[in-house]
């Protein structure tokens, strides 16, 4: 009978090394799911980092050529 055992515990083994095979491969592609999903959403933050990047660009140049504009401000003169 311990022959019989043997080869039960063995297949017992197996199916238990399986089981864990299929539950990581489960998780693994929920993981590259995450991953992809992840990667979209650094991509499209990154695309509206740019372009406030370049927004902001903008109003500075906006704004320095208004500074650019202003007349120049003498200091008050005091009347003695």
């Amino acid at each position: 009978m311990a022959n019989n055992a043997t080869p039960m515990s063995n297949q017992s083994h197996i199916d238990q090394i399986a089981e864990r095979i299929e539950r990581l491969l489960v998780r693994y592609g929920e993981l590259q799911r995450t991953n992809a999903l992840l990667a979209k959403q650094v991509e499209t933050l990154t695309q509206e980092r740019d372009s406030l990047k370049s927004r902001l660009g903008a109003a500075r140049a906006r704004v320095d050529a208004l500074i650019e504009r202003l007349p120049d401000v003498e200091s008050p003169r005091k009347i003695a």
